[in-house]
């Protein structure tokens, strides 16, 4: 098991930057961000762009490889987090092209896992939602396939605003999904798990790791603390809309002694990176890396 981190709270900052920072602070993995490059406004925590995989050659990505080898580290994903399934079918086909660029970026890189969303129209049913996906993720996991990359799904809701009210950006969040994803591309598609988004859902953490834990594949390491004022007012139908709170690890409702023992369990040896959503430590580089140590310091115990 190692530990590590998610490039994307440092857009601003060079990869090479960010991977001796976190070389020198005892970590000894990391997920690097791989937005489209950009310019404009983003969504926060997305739009980050360490690595421009629409023009990464395979020259060039043994050499990025083997620097940040050289500094101790090991990649454990390229991440990128869209929405595939978006109602605007111009907006899907840009997002699906760059997941590819991804994708043929890792096989160039060696890094086995990318880690994205399967994605999701807000205004459709889940069972709606699952029906559009049947029609799209074939693809999907055939061009994975055929690049020997395996796809990593996140289960966050995507429901934090207004804009992805009621139904969230995501389908794959709760067991019920999942055990359909499973069925239908088990061989193709695992977990990149995040607990924090079963503390909204108020779905059991260990139990759910001991049903899915043979195919969790990644593990991100985010908090989530409930509002009880904000939930008092605005109650569960407003589903997480000003009573979710992301948190470091440590700082939230997880708790992480029955997580790693679930995990433990369930034989997930792989690596658990730290993902940084917390606004009390923002606005400021050294805040930025203040709360990644804090999170390592509380997850370090557990990870030898």
């Amino acid at each position: 098991m190692k530990l590590g981190l998610l490039t994307a709270p440092f857009p601003e900052t060079p990869l090479a930057d960010v991977v001796d920072w976190t070389s020198a602070n005892g970590f000894e993995s990391i997920e690097i961000a791989c937005w489209p490059r950009s310019t404009g406004p983003s969504r926060r925590y997305a739009g980050t762009s360490h690595i421009d995989v629409a023009n990464l050659g395979a020259g060039q990505a043994t050499e990025l490889v083997d620097q940040i080898n050289a500094k101790g580290l090991s990649i454990s994903g390229l991440g990128y987090y869209p929405n595939p399934l978006h109602p605007d079918p111009a907006h899907r086909e840009m997002v699906i092209g760059h997941l590819r660029h991804v994708i043929t970026a890792a096989e160039k890189m060696g890094v086995p896992f990318v880690n994205t969303f399967m994605g999701a129209d807000a205004a459709k049913t889940q069972d709606q939602n699952w029906e559009e996906a049947l029609k799209v993720w074939p693809d999907i996991v055939a061009f994975a396939g055929d690049h020997g990359r395996k796809i990593t799904i996140e289960n966050c809701p995507m429901l934090f605003s207004d804009d992805e009210w009621p139904g969230g950006h995501n389908l794959a969040t709760n067991p019920h999904i999942w055990r359909r994803i499973l069925e239908k591309w088990g061989g193709s598609i695992g977990l990149n798990f995040d607990p924090s988004h079963l503390v909204m859902q108020m779905i059991d953490i260990p139990r759910f790791i001991r049903e899915f834990g043979p195919h969790i594949l990644h593990v991100q390491a985010k908090d989530m603390s409930i509002d009880r004022e904000g939930l008092y007012e605005r109650g569960v139908f407003s589903v997480g809309i000003g009573w979710q709170i992301p948190r470091l690890p440590g700082l939230g409702d997880v708790d992480w002694s029955d997580l790693f023992a679930a995990l433990w369990r369930a034989g997930y040896d792989g690596d658990v990176i730290i993902e940084h959503e917390d606004r009390d430590f923002e606005k400021t580089d050294a805040r930025i890396k203040r709360g990644f140590l804090i999170a390592r310091d509380v997850l370090r115990p557990y990870i030898k």
